[in-house]
């Protein structure tokens, strides 16, 4: 199984790259967000890094990728949900960014949801039913901003190091994680993270 491949952009297509590695070429399944941020490097000599998953079925075995490891997780998600397959997932990243995406699961915004091909009311309900408390174990949501660039992975280094700075002071993941969704994380280093934290958590 592959977790990513780095290579050479061969073809863009509407809902696929073919990237190059070693002399093969490899067809990756996409989301149009992700294809507008390989196409920055189309015609450039760059590699680029795909994170991918093969979908295995009866009569055909493919590889569907992202530009970043958080919209795949995101995929991963999203096709775990029942009437949720590989073309829905893909149509739903690429009818909005995977961080709106997040978001609208968090706040039930069936609208979001249902913007994409294949995805009806009943779909988009079942998607925020079963995955509102795994999204939200996924991301810390600012509560003070409506911007995307407030959804920060748990997994993203400023979070994790503060995060463990403040368990090793005692704190529970869940207190820790109850705060930082009080606060707007985008653009802060580890230490205003830490100082913010502890003036909030201490109130």
């Amino acid at each position: 199984m592959y977790d990513y491949i780095k290579g050479y952009i061969n073809q863009i297509d509407i809902n696929s790259i073919v990237i190059e590695n070693n002399d093969i070429g490899f067809r990756v399944l996409t989301s149009k967000n992700s294809i507008d941020q390989f196409s920055k490097s189309l015609n450039k000599d760059e590699k680029i890094t795909i994170f991918t998953k093969m979908i295995v079925k009866e009569d055909d075995i493919s590889l569907c990728g992202f530009s970043s490891r958080e919209e795949l997780e995101v995929f991963n998600l999203l096709t775990s949900v029942s009437g949720v397959g590989t073309k829905v997932g893909v149509a739903l990243l690429s009818s909005s960014y995977y961080k709106d995406i997040a978001k609208a699961i968090i706040s039930s915004d069936l609208s979001v949801l249902t913007a994409a091909s294949g995805v009806g009311n009943k779909t988009a309900q079942r998607i925020v039913l079963e995955l509102k408390d795994k999204v939200n174990k996924l991301f810390v949501f600012s509560d003070e901003s409506n911007d995307t660039s407030s959804i920060i992975p748990v997994n993203s280094l400023v979070v994790e190091d503060a995060m463990n700075a403040l368990i090793s002071l005692g704190y529970t993941k869940n207190e820790v994680k109850k705060t930082m969704n009080k606060i707007n994380i985008s653009s802060k280093t580890t230490e205003e993270l830490i100082k913010e934290l502890l003036k909030l958590i201490n109130k």
